[in-house]
Formats: structure tokens, C-alpha cells, sequence
């Protein structure tokens, strides 16, 4: 087995040098560490991480506790957070919440039990508040991501009342009076959000809220399909239609070709979410594409903060999204 000493003779430095350039307890020559790491890297030295975290207290490791790692736009945000965890020297160990607060506070135990250094949470959706509430009496270091739940925690999301507002008064502007949407599963704070924005969007387009041109989808493309059929099987159905996350859409997609319907000819769509491929459906989608690589970017920052100042205020950050005007809801992008 390869040891510190057989590295320290391969790069002709002391143990003790070896040992400060792996534990960072003290600041070396960038030639002699250049040096040491080569040595580790020529000698093939695994070093023992384990046996260091007892010494330093951390593990350089992060927590990242979410629900629906299937979807598009987690899959893109587990990307970004993991690549400026990368950046920071920490390793990230990710685990599925199933959006159940009980799966949730298992989780959120078994990270702690795996004594990571901090964790980012995306909520789940049901009674709120026993993972927070462990969280915050243990004090562990934790960021909210994506679903800003509570302000007694750092967290970090996109601007969503607004952004939905702004998505109903682009649809208005293309003459619609009965613009309908389906929305997520219930609990979420995103979708909460997300309804709160559909509102006003009304509101200031002088137009009411009509609970037969809203559907619940889920957050999933089933229950999308299901609740698309449901708005449009009805005595007066919608001209346009809203839908709150990119897995809905897909959902929501698949009842109007199946039934038929002509995109943006016989019903306008705009959608939550962006994703790479939304530019190549025909027609091109509508969506409000929101800064994943800046949330996940933000959330490790934030966190690693919090981990190096446990005593400092909360804050909520929240991010521009941005318009994304193409085909679907009847605007002529060429």
C-alpha cells in the first residue's frame, strides 16, 4: 500500500509537507505543491478522507435533497450545483425525497448521519415544517433551492408570481379572454406561486378568475394529460393555456395531438420552464426559461456562507427568469 512517506520521497519534500498540501493546514510553495501532487498522482496515493474529516471536523461533502430527479429542470440544477461544488473542493451526495415529508426527513437524517457539511433542499410538497424543524434545532447548515418555503433559512429560487404574470399578459395581448392553466401539485410553494401569479395576470388585464379554466396536473405529465382534457372537454374551454412546469407541458402536448388540436391555431401555449429542445417542437414553445446554472451556482455559495459563518441573518435571493418568445402562443418569431 502506497503511504505518505512513499510521496513524500517520490516529490523529495517532507511527510509533513505532504500532509499540510492534502489537509490545507498550511500554506505551501505553489512549485513544491505542484510537486506533491504529482508525486500523489505518479504513486497512485489514495488519501485516507475519512481519518481527515475527524481531524477538521469536515468532510468537504454536500447534501442535496430534492423530489423528481426525473425532471428536466432538476435534472439541470442537480448538474449545476454539482459543478460548482466541484469548483469549490466539495463532493456532492444526492438523495431523492420523493416529494414526502416523511421520505424528506428521513433524508435529510441519513445526510446528516453521513455528517455532510450542509444541505440544499427543495421542499416537499404535504404539511410542512418536521425536516425544517429538525434542520433548524440541529443546526445544520442549509440552503433552500428552487421552492423559497421559509424565511428562517437561507434561500435561493426564481421571481415566480410576476414572471407568471407577465407569461398571462403576453397571451391578453394576443387578444385571449379565456386563457386557462394547468398547475403543480398542490403544497409546493412554486405552485402556490405560480396560481398567485395566473391571478394577477388576470386581474391586471381586467380579467376574472374563472376556477373551470384551472386544473391541477401534479406536477407530472400524466396528470397534465388528464387535466388538459378535462379544461378543454368543458362548456366553454380555454383560447390559451398555461402550463406551470416543462413536465406538464409534455403532458399537455401529447392530449392536444392526440386530440387533434392545432398549436397556436385552435389554442395558444406558454409554458414554465425552458429546456434545450423547446426551440426544435413545431411550433416552436413558449416558455419562461429560468437561470438554472445561477440558482445552482448561488444555492453552493450561499451554503458554503453559511457553513463558514453559522451566526449570520438568513436571506431569500431570487432570480430573473426570462421570456422566451417563440411559436406556440402565436407570436410570428420567424
Amino acid at each position: 500500500m502506497i503511504t505518505m512517506s512513499d510521496v513524500a520521497r517520490h516529490a523529495g519534500v517532507s511527510i509533513s509537507t505532504v500532509s499540510h498540501v492534502l489537509n490545507e493546514t498550511r500554506v505551501v510553495k505553489e512549485e513544491t505543491r505542484r510537486r506533491v501532487l504529482q508525486a500523489i498522482k505518479e504513486t497512485g496515493y489514495s488519501h485516507n478522507t475519512i481519518a481527515r474529516s475527524l481531524v477538521s471536523g469536515s468532510t468537504r461533502t454536500i447534501g442535496l435533497a430534492l423530489s423528481a430527479i426525473t425532471n428536466f429542470y432538476f435534472a439541470d440544477l442537480v448538474s449545476a450545483i454539482e459543478a460548482r461544488a466541484g469548483e469549490a473542493g466539495y463532493t456532492l451526495l444526492l438523495a431523492d425525497t420523493h416529494d414526502d415529508p416523511e421520505v424528506e426527513l428521513r433524508v435529510v437524517t441519513t445526510l446528516q448521519q453521513r455528517r455532510v457539511d450542509g444541505i440544499l433542499l427543495a421542499t416537499a410538497a404535504g404539511p410542512r415544517g418536521t425536516a425544517l424543524r429538525h434542520l433548524q434545532e440541529a443546526g445544520t447548515p442549509t440552503v433552500l433551492v428552487d421552492r423559497c418555503a421559509s424565511p428562517r433559512f437561507d434561500q435561493v429560487g426564481v421571481e415566480n408570481v410576476q414572471a407568471t404574470a407577465d407569461l398571462v399578459a403576453h397571451l391578453a395581448g394576443h387578444g385571449h379572454r379565456r386563457i386557462g392553466m394547468v398547475f403543480g401539485r398542490r403544497g409546493l410553494r412554486t405552485t402556490a406561486e405560480r396560481l398567485e401569479g395566473y391571478r394577477r395576470g388576470l386581474r391586471e388585464c381586467g380579467l376574472e378568475a374563472d376556477d373551470a379554466l384551472m386544473a391541477g396536473g401534479n406536477s407530472n405529465a400524466d396528470d397534465a394529460e388528464r387535466a388538459v382534457r378535462l379544461l378543454l372537454e368543458g362548456p366553454r374551454p380555454p383560447t390559451a393555456l398555461v402550463v406551470a412546469n416543462n413536465h406538464m407541458t409534455i403532458g399537455a402536448m401529447r392530449t392536444l395531438e392526440r386530440l387533434g388540436v392545432r398549436v397556436p391555431g385552435d389554442i395558444a401555449l406558454a409554458a414554465y420552464d425552458d429546456f434545450e429542445w423547446a426551440a426544435l417542437f413545431r411550433p416552436r414553445l413558449t416558455t419562461v426559461a429560468q437561470p438554472i446554472a445561477h440558482i445552482g451556482g448561488e444555492a453552493v455559495r450561499m451554503l458554503l456562507e453559511r457553513i463558514g459563518e453559522p451566526a449570520r441573518k438568513p436571506r431569500t435571493v431570487r432570480l430573473a427568469p426570462r421570456l422566451m418568445l417563440r411559436d406556440s402562443c402565436g407570436c410570428a418569431t420567424g
